[in-house]
């Protein structure tokens, strides 16, 4: 619960103080060092200054203690620091061993350089969210468990030369408690006295040498096998990319179809609304043949155009007589003027019945537009009645307004 609380006071800062990770992966930072703690409870984590080769400094989390290792069928407690960079988890975090006083670095070994900085296959095959950090520390003991990195000195030996004893039993257990500034690991580690060989001269005194064998060969094994996963995996990264790209193309054109069958709906609703206004003007002008073609029969050949075209309604007669008045009106002041621009008629004359002729005239004018108004209505009406016959939505015609 106190590490759950750290890790989110320190995550949630804000401002200079505030760590230089992107806020979208601290939570997932937090959920990396929270099931680390759990698996490994001798790593604390903590913020450090870390200092960069270019002498940049920063403050970043790092989870500081050690790792169990079976080394020989015993347990040995390997001191380790692991820097989680600026980058990460998207990058590989930062890892060194962190030896003790009474504690030195194995010359050469294939997966920690002199300075202390690890460098294994799990690190070096990062892969972002996969990978975590429980994984990493299981790799680090594993490896370590083959090889280790470190081996113990003893003090008192009046022999000049010194035993080496690859974490001794007696030293191994000290190294859990032991306690470091919280500045970075050194860049540089000096040099060890003791060479190589000597290392390796006491290490085969003590070692089986049928065991190296075994070992020896356990580890080409592995390193295969680590091999052929490691090309699977890419193999199986890349059918996914592939997958991912066929996808997104396929949502692509979803899409367009989804935009083209929306437009066909449109258009096929708008070809219907079109198709219902034909049926009733078909059904119209169908009427109004029926209805003529009954008087021609019944006129015969002589048939006068003012009988053959009569008004439907009292409205439509209304509107007739309105509009035969405005035009006859229309003429007669036409008229009036030509007489009055040749002289036959008084110029007061010519006055007073151009204002009567265009009072008259207002008002034949103003009453067709009444009647106007009311033949919409009328039709507006029957439209809407044919709409609800033929399967429409009479809600949808415009209002007309008087």
């Amino acid at each position: 619960m106190e590490t759950q609380q750290f890790l989110s006071s320190v995550l949630s800062q804000r401002g200079p103080s505030a760590l230089p990770y992107s806020e979208d992966t601290k939570w997932l930072i937090r959920q990396h060092l929270v099931a680390l703690t759990s698996a490994y409870p001798s790593l604390d984590p903590k913020t450090a200054t870390f200092t960069h080769n270019d002498g940049r400094s920063v403050n970043l989390l790092q989870a500081e203690g050690t790792i169990p290792v079976s080394f020989q069928s015993v347990t040995y407690n390997i001191p380790i620091i692991i820097w989680l960079m600026e980058s990460y988890p998207r990058h590989a975090p930062c890892v060194y061993v962190n030896p003790t006083r009474d504690m030195i670095i194995k010359r050469p070994h294939p997966h920690v350089n002199p300075s202390g900085l690890v460098s294994i296959p799990y690190l070096q095959n990062w892969i972002y969210p996969s990978s975590t950090l429980v994984e990493l520390a299981r790799n680090l003991s594993l490896h370590f468990g083959r090889d280790p990195p470190l081996y113990s000195q003893r003090r008192p030996n009046p022999n000049p030369s010194p035993n080496f004893n690859p974490y001794g039993p007696t030293h191994a257990p000290a190294a859990a408690a032991y306690t470091r500034p919280a500045i970075p690991p050194p860049r540089s580690y000096p040099a060890s006295p003791y060479g190589a060989a000597a290392a390796a001269a006491v290490a085969a005194q003590t070692e089986d040498p049928s065991e190296v064998f075994k070992r020896n060969a356990v580890n080409k094994l592995v390193e295969m096998v680590h091999g052929e996963v490691v090309s699977m995996r890419k193999t199986r990264e890349a059918e996914m990319e592939g997958m991912f790209n066929a996808q997104s193309v396929l949502r692509y054109r979803e899409d367009q179809l989804r935009k083209a069958v929306k437009e066909m709906h449109d258009e096929k609703e708008g070809l219907e609304q079109q198709l219902q206004m034909v049926l009733m003007n078909a059904d119209i002008l169908e009427s109004w043949l029926r209805e003529n073609e009954a008087k021609v029969r019944s006129f015969g050949e002589g048939v006068d155009v003012d009988d053959a075209f009569e008004c439907m309604d009292a409205l439509s007669k209304q509107m007739m007589d309105c509009t035969a008045a405005d035009l006859a009106i229309e003429d007669a002041v036409y008229a009036l003027d030509k007489a009055a621009q040749e002289g036959a008629v008084p110029f007061d004359l010519y006055l007073r019945n151009v204002r009567l002729l265009s009072r008259e005239q207002f008002l034949h004018r103003a009453t067709a537009t009444k009647v106007r108004a009311a033949q919409m209505q009328t039709q507006v009406a029957n439209m809407a009645a044919r709409i609800s016959h033929y399967g429409g939505d009479p809600d949808a015609l415009p209002r007309v307004r008087a």
